[in-house]
């Protein structure tokens, strides 16, 4: 059985109390031990005359079954009257009611000023005299709970009550505010809008309307409001014949109807507006901050060159949050049991593909060496991030979370099976004004061997402004790359479901495959993951750089800039200086940088395979020597032979009847490049020769422009379009230099 909610020792004013609602707010909660105040001035429903006769019938009722009440027949715009009555007959106010209210009905062209100001008087400044005579001293004590009287009347309008309807709405604004206002000082403050039988409703309804909608049907939500157990503040509730429904504002997700260093225009309002009035999706602001942090939003994509919705779901810094008191707290330890499986379904997401023969040892776990992708570091680790919402001093909205930067250190290659655990600590946490940054460093561990370092930058959108430091301490730097054009170039097409594939290895959030999420999230379709283009561009490097060895990745820091859609292509720029590999990313379609600041750090290898500057391999292949060259003139004037050429032109040079290299060079992409083995871009047209008629080619001795005769002499074979040998003088130019 539940326990009964009573009101020993607690005082209540209830005003307009001597007849229909207020007199059965003051009744019930007379039965259930409060101290009544009832006020009520007598008067008609139009607010003139007066008389105690009301009130006194309201008291006597109460006193007759052992409560305790008094008359007040103050008006309401004697607000400091009747606080003082409660003080001074019983010590103390811990509730109000502001209940009290006239008609004065007429069309709005009929409206006077005497019928605009006596229902203002009345109902919206009675009610702010009452209330602020009792806040101050509900502050002291601690604990005070109000209701504010609305109407329907006020949230929809009605024909005939401007007057009402504008006063009835003002008091919901003064509700909201008082609710903030007094939530630290446990004071509450909530609205309602009844719909019963009293002298306001009976000249609308007809009798039998009037008998359904009692007045004893409302008054139990009042007094659960008031109660101390009750920690609703600042709703409005709609209630009447027994029901009970909570309001809340609902907003479309809207239109951004400007672009970067443009005007509006009243076309561009015209042409979108079934979308501004589309409620599908629709988001429920419940606060000023989360209103106004759509327009932070907005100027912040239009700033940027964005112009998708702006997001529905703001999280606002809220009272009590101390984001410094989490700096160095430690998260709860997280397991992560993997097999074979989740690395070869790792490589798939991030692109890797059985077309490419030198993607196996990551796809196929029968491979002599089979290896795991030395990104998917970044798995184990991400669970981590879960673990914030249990930090204390942080109240984080995670779908305003955005993943800004990530670190990643290896300090041996992954095992490809086993059970990790990682341990998660928050390193620092900076108020960057628009949002809170936070820094989380993972460090994941094998059988107690430390295994891997993560660290995760992420954003919390809307969460700044508390006051904390705003420059980073901890964290791992990003480096610009070298003021040069890239010195090789990876171009990888992602698939229309390469996010619905990565998300299989672990990060499930809906944006990246619910096309209605992701439209709440302002982008017209689902976006990649981050860690999969991050994913991209590092095996790109691994692969450029270092031959696929795994054993020679040591790091990587990426900045995350702006999103992927699936099937659009990634283009990694890449720089070699020493060790350090710096890359940029793009999407080749729009030439929009992805990732920035980026680089990779490699482990020494004592055969360095950079093709940047080719050096020849393998003993006995002359043509290396003329690849090294050609290595090097790309380097220098690559940017220019692109525009001449603008060809793939992929070269198969054999030895005793066995291909014993491949080189392709790349005159269409970037500046330039030239790669030895396999190559990402297909070859518009392949040469296949002998190193020894190679070098024929290269003296002269052999024109490829005049393919088909070297063909039909068996000493060229050429694929694809072979109109482009036309354009090979422009690099085989100048042969005494090769």
């Amino acid at each position: 059985m539940s326990v009964s909610l009573t009101f020993a020792g607690r005082v209540v004013l209830v005003t307009g109390a001597g007849g229909g609602l207020g007199r059965e707010y003051a009744l019930l909660f007379g039965e259930r031990g409060a101290a009544v105040i009832v006020n009520d001035l007598g008067g008609d429903i139009k607010g003139g005359g007066k008389s105690s006769a009301a009130a006194d019938r309201v008291v006597q009722e109460i006193r007759t079954k052992g409560g305790k009440a008094v008359a007040n027949y103050d008006s309401v715009e004697d607000g400091e009257k009747l606080i003082q009555m409660a003080l001074d007959t019983f010590g103390r106010i811990d509730i109000v009611v502001n209940n009290a209210g006239i008609l004065r009905d007429r069309s709005f062209a009929r409206t006077s000023d005497l019928d605009w100001d006596l229902i203002h008087r009345v109902h919206l400044r009675g009610s702010f005299l009452v209330t602020r005579a009792a806040w101050n001293h509900m502050k002291n004590q601690k604990f005070g709970r109000i209701i504010m009287t609305s109407s329907a009347a006020g949230i929809y309008g009605n024909f005939g009550q401007a007057n009402y309807s504008a006063a009835k709405l003002g008091l919901l604004g003064l509700a909201n505010t008082l609710a903030i206002e007094g939530q630290k000082y446990n004071i509450h403050c909530n609205t309602i809008a009844p719909t019963a039988g009293s002298r306001l409703t009976e000249t609308v309804m007809p009798p039998d309307l009037l008998e359904s909608l009692k007045a004893e049907y409302v008054a139990p939500l009042i007094l659960w409001l008031c109660h101390e157990s009750c920690q609703e503040n600042g709703g409005l509730f709609e209630v009447g014949a027994g029901w009970i429904g909570k309001l809340r504002w609902e907003r479309s997700v809207g239109r951004i109807v400007r672009q970067k260093n443009q005007m509006v225009t009243p076309e561009s309002v015209r042409d979108t507006w079934s979308e501004i009035c589309d409620f599908t999706d629709a988001t429920k602001p419940a606060s000023i901050q989360e209103s106004l942090q759509t327009l932070v939003d907005v100027l912040s994509r239009v700033n940027t060159g964005l112009t998708a919705n702006p997001t529905s779901a703001v999280s606002v810094t809220v009272p009590g949050m101390n984001p410094s008191a989490a700096i160095g707290h430690t998260l709860a330890e997280m397991s992560f049991t993997y097999t074979h499986m989740n690395c070869i379904l790792y490589a798939l997401g991030v692109g890797m593909s059985t077309k490419d023969p030198h993607h196996l040892k990551f796809l196929y776990e029968g491979h002599e060496d089979f290896s795991v992708l030395p990104t998917f570091g970044v798995i184990p680790a991400q669970s981590s991030m879960t673990g914030l919402s249990s930090v204390p001093g942080l109240d984080i909205d995670f779908t305003r979370l955005l993943h800004g930067e990530q670190y990643l250190e290896l300090f041996k290659p992954l095992p490809t099976s086993g059970t990790l655990s990682s341990k998660a600590t928050v390193a620092d946490v900076l108020d960057k004004g628009s949002g809170m940054l936070i820094l989380l460093d993972v460090h994941t561990y094998s059988g107690g061997e430390l295994l891997c370092y993560n660290q995760f930058s992420v954003f919390i959108v809307g969460s700044g402004g508390f006051g904390g430091k705003r420059m980073l301490q901890k964290a791992m730097v990003t480096a610009d790359p070298p003021n040069r054009a890239p010195d090789a170039v990876i171009v990888d097409e992602t698939s229309k479901d390469q996010a619905a594939l990565y998300r299989l290895s672990g990060d499930w959030n809906p944006l990246h495959i619910d096309p209605s999420f992701a439209a709440m999230g302002g982008f017209k379709s689902p976006i990649l993951h981050g860690l999969c283009s991050f994913g991209f561009a590092a095996r790109h490097v691994l692969k450029q750089y270092a031959g696929n060895d795994v054993s020679r990745f040591k790091s990587i820091k990426v900045r995350f800039e702006k999103p992927v859609y699936p099937g659009q292509s990634l283009q990694t720029e890449m720089w070699k200086e020493g060790n350090r590999v710096h890359l940029q990313c793009k999407v080749k379609e729009t030439g929009g940088v992805v990732l920035s600041g980026a680089y990779i750090d490699l482990h020494a290898a004592a055969d360095d395979t950079s093709v940047s500057v080719c050096p020849p391999q393998t003993a006995g292949l002359q043509s290396d020597l003329v690849f090294a060259e050609i290595g090097r003139r790309i380097k220098d004037v690559g940017a220019e032979l692109v525009k001449k050429v603008n060809a793939v032109f992929g070269w198969e040079i054999t030895k005793d009847g066995k291909t014993a290299r491949e080189w392709t060079i790349d005159l269409k992409t970037g500046s330039g490049s030239l790669h030895k083995g396999a190559y990402s871009s297909k070859a518009d047209v392949t040469f296949t020769v002998t190193d020894e008629d190679f070098m024929e080619v290269v003296m002269g001795k052999l024109n490829p422009q005049k393919a088909s005769k070297a063909f039909f002499a068996g000493k060229l074979k050429v694929r694809g379009n072979i109109m482009l040998s036309q354009k090979l003088e422009a690099i085989l130019k100048e042969h005494a230099k090769l």
